[in-house]
């Protein structure tokens, strides 16, 4: 009891009061029934705005119609097979993951579990982890809508006309998903982008005969009550999440006020979508271009969501505020730093579900490249990557006026914690960083080394956010990342769901060089909840166009009587030869504990990885590392 009471003041010292009384309210809602009450369940269908009407409109979307575009064609095998697969019924979830969901698929029925939703449940009354059901993600993606990108480059690229397969899709979910009810209506952020991707396809194919009165009355009524259910629900994701949702739904507020001005109370939706959308890029976009969710995949996702902002307030004459731009700007030089030039990869640091909701081009996901150089074309800078197909979709001009140089140096990120050492055959990552938002992985401290572009000490991932207790710990712990643990024992104490109590907290960083190094220096607060006096102490030497690293590990205030833990996670097969050598404080020889580790590249998916355990009752390790 005691120890509970602990944790519920130090959630609430983390989280703050704001947060608290909001779920306790929130809680309070839906145990009443009044939150359902809220939320109307199959309204009777209105016409909003007719079709003549949409079309008519001044409003100006990246592209005024399938008829205006441009763009070179390029038939090629890969669109042509990904093309062939949606037909089949087969779709590739997460971005990764081939998934026969079949040509009559339900909406609500999870295909890793094979788990049915009841479509008649009131949203409230869904919940959003259960181990019966299983993983709630597998149901959205479909629902999400983004594999008609597939659909709408094979029909331009092939000219031909898939407006139908489209539309027919479209109106199968609104008819299969009444309004607030079932597992598609349980999150804010899977209906705006929803709504965002049918925007996309309606100016698209707004010539064809499909688009119908009949099919667009559905339309707008279906797009309407997501957006009414968003901003009425706004305040869950701004204070309960407050992560990239809120800059999803927000913009998407915004938006609509431009492409559908009729709906009722929709000038309200626009002003303050665009009012809180200016707030949540400022709070949750660092001062350095680093991002609140320290993950590299959530952050790309607010790259995509900065270019459509800014393309199309500039296209409707309207402008963000400067602080957008800025931290748009800066979030492009971060990312870019990080990249692999050979194949735009970046660490896969931090939470990863495979979201990727605009992809526009026939490259890897985990290829960062097209959707950094279509936010850089957007804000007129030359990151020196090849222009891929995503800017010729957003409609932008590639001036490309100012150079940006990623230069082969030291880079450093202080405010999201991040030190970076640019070499021409080598990148180190060092992660050291304080949380004053919600951290989502033990991961302080963490190390990632690249050689020619391969991966050689790897982040394992995320794997899966609702699956058994054991996995969860592991890819969401410090075990599963480079860095120390003290016994069995994760940096931060872990409570339910995302929740971590005792935030590891950075107390001083530095990444300097010499004649011959590059020298890092970082200390961190962590294992709070056993000593609150604990420190972990990093020191990481790197010699100049040198394959070798040096890495020092003290932990001071250890507790007497545990063990000090070094890891360490490497692929199983390397392109490179890698030693990896350890001795405790008395200069005695450290044997690893070389065991099978896991690893997920892309989310849903798992690989066996090596991993080194160094293990010692005191308080330093010393490591070497070459590659050869």
């Amino acid at each position: 009891m005691f120890r509970k009471i602990k944790n519920t003041i130090n959630l609430i010292n983390n989280m703050g009061w704001r947060y608290v009384g909001f779920r306790i309210k929130h809680l309070i809602l839906g145990k009443t029934g009044i939150l359902k009450k809220k939320y109307p369940q199959a309204p009777p269908l209105i016409q909003y705005i007719r079709l003549e009407e949409w079309k008519e409109q001044k409003t100006v979307f990246f592209f005024k119609d399938k008829e205006s575009l441009s763009i070179t064609r390029n038939e090629n095998e890969i669109l042509k097979q990904q093309f062939e697969n949606i037909r089949q019924g087969i779709f590739l979830l997460f971005n990764s993951l081939p998934t026969d969901l079949g040509q009559d698929y339900d909406w609500v029925t999870n295909p890793d579990t094979a788990y049915k939703y009841d479509i008649n449940k009131h949203w409230t009354e869904i919940a959003d982890m259960s181990k019966e059901a299983g993983d709630i993600k597998y149901v959205w993606e479909k629902s999400r809508f983004s594999y008609i990108y597939e659909i709408i480059r094979y029909d331009y690229h092939y000219n031909t006309n898939c407006s139908k397969m489209v539309f027919d899709d479209m109106e199968s979910w609104i008819d299969s998903n009444p309004v607030n009810c079932g597992p598609n209506y349980r999150c804010s952020q899977e209906m705006s982008i929803r709504v965002l991707n049918w925007v996309f396809a309606l100016h698209y194919y707004r010539n064809s005969k499909h688009l119908t009165d009949a099919f667009f009355s559905k339309v707008q009524y279906a797009i309407y009550w997501q957006m009414k259910h968003v901003y009425d629900n706004i305040d869950f994701s701004r204070i309960a999440v407050r992560n990239n949702h809120a800059i999803t739904e927000t913009l998407t507020l915004y938006l609509i006020g431009i492409y559908f001005p009729t709906f009722p109370n929709v000038a309200i939706w626009k002003q303050k979508g665009k009012q809180w959308f200016e707030e949540e890029v400022t709070y949750q976009v660092y001062n350095d271009g680093t991002f609140l969710q320290f993950a590299m995949n959530y952050h790309r996702v607010v790259v995509q969501l900065l270019t459509w902002a800014i393309v199309l307030s500039e296209k409707n004459c309207e402008r963000f505020a400067d602080v957008v731009y800025d931290r748009a700007k800066k979030s492009v030089v971060f990312l870019r730093t990080c990249m692999i030039d050979e194949s735009g990869l970046l660490p896969n640091y931090g939470h990863n579900d495979g979201a990727l909701f605009f992809k526009l081009n026939n490259n890897e996901y985990r290829d960062y490249r097209p959707q950094l150089d279509a936010l850089a074309a957007v804000l007129n800078l030359d990151i020196s990557l090849n222009s891929c197909e995503d800017s010729e979709w957003y409609g932008i001009k590639n001036k490309k006026n100012t150079a940006l140089d990623i230069n082969f140096a030291l880079h450093l990120f202080p405010a999201g914690g991040y030190y970076i050492i640019r070499e021409k055959d080598t990148l180190t990552f060092i992660r050291c960083g304080s949380h004053k938002d919600r951290p989502h992985q033990a991961d302080n401290l963490h190390v990632d080394i690249w050689y020619k572009g391969e991966n050689v000490l790897v982040d394992a991932g995320s794997y899966k956010y609702n699956t058994d207790d054991e996995t969860l710990r592991y890819f969401n712990g410090t075990q599963a990342h480079n860095t120390v643990m003290i016994g069995n024992n994760d940096q931060m104490l872990k409570g339910g769901r995302f929740i971590w109590y005792y935030w590891s907290q950075c107390k001083q960083a530095s990444l300097t060089e010499t004649n011959d190094d590059y020298v890092f220096e970082g200390v961190i607060n962590a294992f709070i909840y056993l000593n609150k006096n604990i420190l972990h102490k990093r020191t990481l030497v790197k010699q100049k166009n040198k394959l070798h690293w040096q890495i020092k590990d003290e932990i001071v205030n250890m507790p007497i009587g545990s063990k000090m833990l070094q890891l360490w996670h490497t692929p199983l097969q390397l392109n490179c030869n890698l030693s990896i050598n350890a001795i405790c404080k008395q200069n005695t020889i450290l044997k690893p504990n070389i065991k099978e580790g896991w690893s997920s590249s892309l989310y849903g998916q798992k690989e066996t990885t090596k991993e080194l355990i160094f293990e010692t009752s005191e308080a330093e390790i010393s490591t070497d590392i070459a590659i050869y």
